[in-house]
C-alpha cells in the first residue's frame, strides 16, 4: 500500500481548491481508528479532495497519522497545516465503481401487484358525495370553511350574502354627436 505522488503544480492547484473546504472527518483522542479510515474512505469516494481535522496536540503524532492515513487510503498528501490535513485521491473509474456497487447490492426485488388489481382498489376507494352543511337550523345556505377553518354561522353567512364583484367596465368616450342623439 503506497500513497499517490503528485507534481508541485498539481499540489498548488489542489491547495487552492481546498482553501474553501470545511473539514469532513475529525480524528479524536482515540487516534487513527478503523472507523475514521472508513469515514475518510467514503468522503474521498464522493468528494476526491477532503480536509481532516486532528484534535490532538502532538505534532509528531499528527505527522505519523497523516502518513498512515494516506497509505491506508491510497491517497496523495496535499497539505498539512497545524491540525488540518488535506488529502486527495482521484475518483474511481466507472468500471471500478460498478464492480463495487454490484458487490454491495444485496437487496430483494419488491413484488408489485398487477395494475388491474390496483385499478379495482382505486375504484372502491373513490370519494363519495357528501351533502353540504347548512348554516343555522332552518337556513338552506351551505356552510363554507375559510382557509383557517372557521365555520361559524356569522362568518359564513356574511361571506355567502356578499354579492359577487362586478367585472370592470371600460369607459367609452362618446363623441358630441352621439351625446346629442342619445339625449
Amino acid at each position: 500500500m503506497t500513497k499517490l505522488t503528485i507534481t508541485p503544480a498539481q499540489r498548488k492547484s489542489l491547495k487552492a481548491k481546498a482553501h474553501d473546504l470545511n473539514p469532513v472527518v475529525m480524528i479524536g483522542n482515540a487516534g487513527l481508528s478503523p472507523s475514521v479510515i472508513k469515514e475518510a474512505q467514503l468522503a474521498l469516494k464522493s468528494h476526491e479532495l477532503i480536509k481532516i481535522r486532528v484534535l490532538g496536540d502532538d505534532r509528531e503524532l499528527r505527522a505519523e497519522m497523516y502518513d498512515k492515513l494516506c497509505d491506508a487510503l491510497h491517497a496523495a498528501p496535499v497539505q498539512h497545516i497545524g491540525k488540518l490535513l488535506v488529502v486527495w485521491r482521484p475518483k474511481p473509474t466507472a468500471a471500478e465503481d460498478e464492480a463495487f456497487a454490484r458487490s454491495a447490492k444485496k437487496t430483494k426485488k419488491k413484488i408489485q401487484a398487477p395494475r388491474t388489481a390496483l385499478k379495482a382498489v382505486r375504484k372502491t376507494t373513490a370519494k363519495k358525495s357528501v351533502a353540504p352543511k347548512t348554516v343555522g337550523k332552518g337556513s338552506k345556505a351551505p356552510v363554507r370553511e375559510s382557509k383557517i377553518g372557521w365555520t361559524s354561522a356569522g362568518y359564513t353567512s356574511r361571506k355567502l350574502s356578499a354579492p359577487a364583484p362586478n367585472p370592470k367596465r371600460r369607459k367609452v368616450r362618446q363623441s358630441s354627436i352621439k351625446k346629442k342623439l342619445l339625449g
